[in-house]
């Protein structure tokens, strides 16, 4: 789905599960779609992602046009110049907010680079189903705002404060995830980056791109009768 589109940029929204192009670090992913090459299909012509998402967040990717444009776009994202903001939903009832400062592994794994997150509990559900080692189980929707753009840093920050997301195989809680496929038949990572803010580094006039949830967001928050953002 295209979000956004001007004569620099283009932005789309990724769904759960796609590559944003591929990678020396995805495996097994030669003939896999990826999102990039979805749009050159489309287009017929190349385009340039100006940033990532994980393959298991879905939202916005920003990219450019033309390759000489890109530069411009990727100063606002190293300089904290563009507004990210994301939604996840976690285990437990996480605190009302809070500011995550933890060094995250960069993508060689080997350096850890600073990284900040600002977060904001927007509301809480208890519900009367066991969660080992629990007889209930509880689930806090999170606003997520990073300052910086390491790799799984949002993932690891929420799992750093004992609130991972819902869905995450990798630093996740593996009972909570079961119980979502078992009960709500949903499996997919509740992370999604839902608005990006910025001033056009080309036309000098600000920006403001959301993506729709998607449809497993719906699922979960008529069950739990939340209003999503």
């Amino acid at each position: 789905m295209i979000l956004y589109e001007d004569d620099f940029v283009i932005a789309v929204s990724k769904p759960n599960n796609m590559l944003v192009h591929h990678s020396h670090m995805a495996r097994n992913q030669a003939e896999e779609q990826t999102l990039v090459g979805l749009l050159q299909e489309t287009y017929e012509k190349e385009v340039f992602p100006i940033h990532r998402l994980d393959r298991k967040t879905s939202g916005i990717v920003l990219c450019a046009k033309e390759k000489a444009f890109v530069a411009k776009f990727q100063v606002l994202f190293t300089t904290d110049k563009i507004q990210k903001v994301y939604y996840g939903i976690a285990r437990g009832f996480s605190p009302e907010n809070g500011l995550i400062d933890s060094p995250v592994k960069g993508r060689d794994a080997k350096v850890y680079k600073n990284a900040l997150t600002h977060y904001k509990t927007l509301t809480t559900v208890s519900l009367p189903i066991a969660v080992q080692p629990f007889d209930t189980s509880r689930y806090s929707l999170i606003e997520l705002l990073p300052k910086t753009g390491r790799m799984h840093q949002l993932r690891i920050h929420l799992n750093k404060i004992n609130h991972p997301l819902i869905g995450d195989p990798k630093y996740g809680d593996r009972f909570h995830n079961r119980m979502f496929q078992a009960e709500f038949e949903v499996s997919n990572l509740f992370l999604h980056a839902q608005s990006l803010t910025f001033t056009h580094p080309f036309l000098e006039k600000r920006i403001v791109i959301t993506c729709p949830f998607p449809r497993h967001w719906h699922t979960i928050a008529a069950k739990f009768q939340w209003k999503l953002p």
